[in-house]
């Protein structure tokens, strides 16, 4: 078996809340391409709220501009990364429009990643 490999094109965007001088509230978006459409998608990814400011609309702010965002890039699919015990950012998903739609299976290769 002969196993090839191609390097594909991404892209990702950092946005961010800003206040004192310090990023409070941040998410990421990664634009990637396959060979199953012509059109990219997005990866939703390290959607963060500071704990004091949780609640305040920052979360669903940031995430309708990675929607709007990976729209106006020619996504098909936005998916969004989360772990089981965040059923709040569950709720903020689901009311954007997102679907509970599988299960995301990773392996760590650092022992610090969380």
């Amino acid at each position: 078996m002969d196993i090839q490999q191609k390097d594909i094109t991404a892209s990702g965007i950092k946005f961010f809340i800003e206040q004192d001088g310090r990023v409070v509230a941040r998410a990421h978006l990664y634009i990637m391409h396959n060979d199953l459409h012509s059109e990219p998608f997005g990866l939703l990814e390290d959607v963060f709220v500071d704990e004091s400011l949780r609640g305040g609309g920052m979360g669903t702010e940031l995430t309708k501009k990675v929607i709007a965002v990976a729209k106006e890039r020619g996504c098909y699919k936005l998916v969004a990364t989360s772990r089981y015990e965040r059923e709040k950012v569950h709720a903020l998903y689901e009311r954007l429009g997102f679907k509970d739609y599988g299960k995301e299976l990773r392996i760590d290769f650092l022992n610090n990643v969380q």
